[in-house]
């Protein structure tokens, strides 16, 4: 695999635009019926383990099956709501994770593209400073040189992510 130019996809303007807006969709819907707890809320509320789940599904299948078994203490209304939009934002969550990940991902291909052909242009200025002394890449070297803390004179260093 070259080590430049890895990743050649890239986000047309109108598709940067349209993403944006979907976005902004999603969230204007999203952002009315979303909570935000603090820790002690958070540490209150915690979360129910795969077994409590598994409880909470039981109970529902047994008031959708059997609803001549089900508690008249509980809002069954109220129940049947806060299960579909669990089960609605649980799927919500992962089909976000999923893009998220995918998205890190590719994001980091990219920074990879940039870093190497950063690299590249750092080491033609080098270059170009030798052969064309006072033409503008000393002071671009001077401020770039910064980035490299630990490449004192002339050591070399394998790491391939470093400039020679």
């Amino acid at each position: 695999m070259p080590t430049q130019d890895i990743i050649q996809k890239h986000f047309s303007a109108a598709e940067q635009a349209q993403i944006t807006s979907l976005m902004v969709q999603i969230e204007t819907i999203l952002q009315p019926k979303l909570q935000n707890l603090d820790p002690d809320e958070n540490q209150r509320f915690g979360s129910i383990n795969e077994a409590n789940k598994l409880l909470v599904n039981k109970v529902f299948d047994y008031q959708n099956n059997q609803p001549n078994l089900k508690s008249p203490d509980v809002d069954w209304v109220e129940f049947t709501a806060d299960y579909t939009d669990r089960k609605f934002l649980e799927a919500v969550m992962i089909r976000l994770m999923s893009l998220s990940k995918s998205c890190e991902e590719t994001k980091r291909m990219h920074d990879f593209d940039n870093y190497q052909n950063a690299l590249l242009d750092y080491d033609y200025s080098k270059y170009k400073m030798g052969t064309m002394p006072g033409s503008g890449y000393d002071t671009k070297v001077d401020e770039l040189k910064q980035f490299f803390p630990n490449t004192g004179g002339g050591n070399s260093n394998n790491n391939a992510n470093t400039p020679a």
